[in-house]
C-alpha cells in the first residue's frame, strides 16, 4: 500500500483507527504499541492457552493443566536486528513455568519461536540492576540448548 499522500496526522489517525478494530476484534487487548498483545493473542491461539488480564504479574496465559506461560515477543527490523527481549521481572519468584518467545520480521512474520523451562533462562539471562529484571537475548546457545523446544511450526500454522 502506498501511504505517501497521507500527512503525519493522518497515518496516526488511521494506526489509531486501525488499533481500535485489532481491539474489536480481540487481537490486541491495549492501545500500546500491538507487538506485545499479538504475540501473546497468537501464542495463546497455538498453545491452547488462557490469557490472563494484563494486570496479572508475572504470566500470560495458562493450559488446561494450570501450567502458567510468560510471553515476549520482538521484531526485527532491518535498523534494529536486535533479539533482545522485554524484561523478565522478578525470575527468583518463579511465577510462570515456561518462557514462550517469538521472533518477528519487519512484516510480522514468525522467524523464530520458543519454549522454555523457566529454570533455563537464569543460564543464558543477564541480570540487569538498573531495570531490576532478567535480560535475555535470543541468539546462540540458549537455541541450541536441548532442553528448548522450537515451536516456529505450531505458532506459524495458527498465524491468520
Amino acid at each position: 500500500m502506498d501511504f505517501s499522500h497521507y500527512d503525519e496526522k493522518d497515518l496516526l489517525r488511521l494506526q489509531s483507527s486501525i488499533t481500535e478494530e485489532l481491539l474489536k476484534r480481540n487481537v490486541v487487548r491495549t492501545k500500546n504499541n500491538p507487538l506485545g498483545d499479538y504475540t501473546e493473542w497468537l501464542v495463546a491461539n497455538a498453545l491452547g492457552l488462557e490469557l490472563q488480564s494484563n494486570s496479572k504479574a508475572g504470566y500470560d496465559g495458562v493450559d488446561a493443566d494450570g501450567t502458567k506461560f510468560q510471553i515476549k515477543g520482538r521484531r526485527v527490523t532491518s535498523g534494529n536486528k536486535s533479539r533482545q527481549l522485554g524484561a523478565i521481572r522478578n525470575y527468583d519468584v518463579k511465577d510462570f513455568d515456561f518462557l514462550v518467545a517469538v521472533i518477528f520480521d519487519e512484516d510480522f512474520d514468525v522467524i523464530e519461536a520458543v519454549q522454555m523451562p523457566h529454570q533455563v533462562i537464569k543460564e543464558y539471562a543477564t541480570y540487569r540492576k538498573h531495570v531490576n529484571a532478567h535480560i535475555l537475548i535470543l541468539k546462540g546457545p540458549i537455541l541450541s540448548d536441548p532442553r528448548v523446544k522450537h515451536i516456529a511450526g505450531v505458532i506459524q500454522d495458527s498465524c491468520i
